[in-house]
C-alpha cells in the first residue's frame, strides 16, 4: 500500500484577503521600525563597536564593582517594589471588587486619577512628605514612635516608597477584572466538600489570580528597572539605578557604548521575562501545563 500525499496551495483570492487584512497595520508597524527598532540596533552596535569593535563595554559593566553595584540595586529595588505592590494592590483590589458597586466606582476612580497627576508633581510631593522635618517624620516624632527622624530621603526607602506608590495603580488594574469575574459559589462549593479557608485561597483563589498577578507583576519589574525620575530624586548616589548610569554615560561622559551595553541589558532581561510569563503564567500556558 503506498502513501500519496497532496500539497494544499492557498487560492489566491484568500492570499489577497490576507494582505488586505495585514495593510491597516503598515503604519503602526512602520512606527515602530522607525521610532523604536532601528534606534535599538543602532544602539546595540554602538554597544560592540564603541570605543573599539568587542564586547569589552559588558565586561566593563559586568565586571566592574560600580557597575555591578548598580545591576544589584536596579534588581533588588525592582523586586522589593513589585513584592510590596503585590501585597498592597492585591487587597485594594479585592476591596474595590466586592465592595457595592457605587463605593468601589468612587475607590478605582481615585486608583486611577493617581495615575493621570504628573509624575514629577507625584515626585516632588513625595519629596516633600519624606524630609526630616517633613510630615511623615514630624508626625512619628509627634506621636512618640521613634526619637530622630528617619533617613526616607535620599536612601532606597524613600526611593521604595515613592515607587510603590507610583505602581501601585497598574497591579489594581490588573487584578481588578479577575476579581470582579470569580464565582462565589466556587468557594460555597469548595467548602461544602470540607475544604478549609486555606484549601480554597491556595486551590481556587490564587490558581485564578495567578495569571492578573503575574501579567501586573511582569509590568511593575519591567517598568522599575527602567525607571529614572523618582529613584534620581528620591535616592542617593549609593542608591543609584541602571538608568540614572544610562543617562550619566550618554549626557555627561558620552560613553555610548557602555550605555548601549547596558540598555541592551535591560532589553534582553525584558524579553526573557516576557518569555517566562507567557509560556508559564498566561492562561494559555497554565492550560498546558
Amino acid at each position: 500500500m503506498t502513501l500519496t500525499g497532496t500539497v494544499q496551495t492557498v487560492p489566491p483570492e484568500k492570499r489577497r484577503r490576507r494582505s488586505r487584512g495585514f495593510a491597516p497595520a503598515v503604519p503602526v508597524l512602520t512606527f515602530l521600525l522607525l521610532c523604536f527598532t532601528l534606534p535599538v540596533l543602532a544602539l546595540l552596535l554602538r554597544s560592540v563597536m564603541e570605543p573599539h569593535l568587542g564586547l569589552q563595554n559588558y565586561a566593563a559593566l559586568l565586571a566592574t564593582s560600580t557597575y555591578a553595584n548598580v545591576l544589584e540595586n536596579t534588581f533588588v529595588i525592582s523586586f522589593i517594589v513589585t513584592a510590596i505592590t503585590t501585597l498592597i494592590g492585591l487587597p485594594l483590589a479585592w476591596f474595590i471588587a466586592v465592595a457595592p458597586s457605587r463605593v468601589g466606582r468612587f475607590m478605582f476612580g481615585i486608583v486611577i486619577l493617581s495615575m493621570w497627576t504628573n509624575l514629577l508633581a507625584r515626585t516632588y510631593a513625595w519629596m516633600v512628605l519624606l524630609q526630616d522635618n517633613g510630615p511623615i517624620n514630624n508626625f512619628l516624632i509627634w506621636t512618640g514612635i521613634i526619637q530622630n527622624p528617619l533617613p526616607l530621603y535620599g536612601s532606597m526607602a524613600g526611593v521604595v516608597i515613592g515607587m510603590v506608590y507610583i505602581m501601585l495603580p497598574f497591579m489594581v488594574i490588573s487584578l481588578r477584572g479577575p476579581l470582579a469575574s470569580l464565582d462565589p459559589s466556587m468557594f460555597q462549593a469548595a467548602s461544602l466538600c470540607g475544604a478549609s479557608r486555606l484549601q480554597s485561597f491556595t486551590r481556587i483563589f490564587l490558581p485564578l489570580l495567578l495569571p492578573g498577578l503575574a501579567a501586573g507583576g511582569l509590568i511593575i519589574f519591567v517598568m522599575s528597572l527602567g525607571y529614572y525620575i523618582t529613584p534620581s530624586l528620591l535616592g542617593g548616589a549609593q542608591d543609584m539605578m541602571l538608568a540614572e548610569l544610562i543617562a550619566q554615560q550618554v549626557q555627561t561622559l558620552l560613553n555610548w557604548g557602555l550605555a548601549g551595553a547596558a540598555s541592551f541589558v535591560l532589553l534582553v532581561v525584558t524579553l526573557t521575562l516576557y518569555a517566562v510569563q507567557a509560556r508559564y503564567l498566561a492562561p494559555h500556558g497554565l492550560k498546558r501545563s
